[in-house]
């Protein structure tokens, strides 16, 4: 009978345990988690993360490129990565294999690129050169344009068929992606200074036959440096 008396007795204290909903609870389960990530993060001591979120309008695309994105990330950099479904985010985490700290910077920038609009292949170059940047900046930080005349400052950059982007793009030997009023450019820091030069001046109103004959005068110069 002692038996069956003391197992009631402690089921109720359970159940209230388990069935307590309030902010106190939550908060102890939170600083639980805490303390177990912190011990974890003690053992190996250089575990780093990375979480970079992907748009709506990129999802098909990593979907479709994720073994081209998975494959230097895991193989060559030995990082971990895993894409969060619900979060539609890119998750990035360092292991104990991981040999360069700068490792998971670097798969970071060439994750962030490829979300950004360019190119696997391209993309590629923040991994595999340590002088290669990314660099980010709107049309209105150049001049302050609304409208029609924000419209034809996109269409002065790209040309007709794109053939404006693209001569920039082979001349100063960069990349560059316009989505909307916003100006994407990958490359080294000279040249992407070049390019950012030239774009600002067809921003605020320049004719491109002027733009091109001063990128190749800078051209040369940087060529004639290296």
């Amino acid at each position: 009978m002692a038996e069956i008396e003391e197992a009631p007795a402690e089921n109720p204290d359970e159940f209230k345990l388990v069935g307590k909903k309030g902010k106190r609870n939550k908060r102890k389960m939170d600083d639980m988690e805490i303390e177990v990530e912190g011990s974890e993060t003690n053992e190996s001591k250089h575990i780093e993360f990375r979480k970079i979120i992907v748009p709506p309008n990129r999802y098909g695309a990593i979907k479709q490129n994720w073994m081209k994105i998975f494959t230097p990330v895991v193989e060559h950099l030995n990082l971990q990565m895993r894409f969060n479904v619900p979060a539609r985010c890119v998750e990035i985490r360092s292991c104990p294999e991981t040999k360069d700290k700068s490792s998971i910077q670097k798969a970071a920038d060439f994750i962030r690129a490829f979300i950004l609009g360019f190119e696997v292949e391209d993309s590629l170059a923040l991994i595999r050169l340590d002088e290669m940047f990314l660099e980010t900046f709107e049309i209105k930080d150049v001049k302050p344009l609304k409208g029609d005349h924000l419209s034809r400052a996109i269409g002065r950059i790209a040309g007709k068929g794109g053939r404006i982007k693209c001569t920039i793009e082979n001349v100063t030997k960069t990349r560059i992606v316009l989505a909307d009023s916003k100006i994407h450019i990958l490359g080294s820091f000279n040249n992407i200074r070049a390019a950012r030069t030239a774009i600002c001046n067809l921003i605020l109103g320049s004719p491109p036959s002027k733009v091109f004959g001063n990128m190749r005068q800078l051209a040369n110069r940087l060529i004639e440096q290296f």
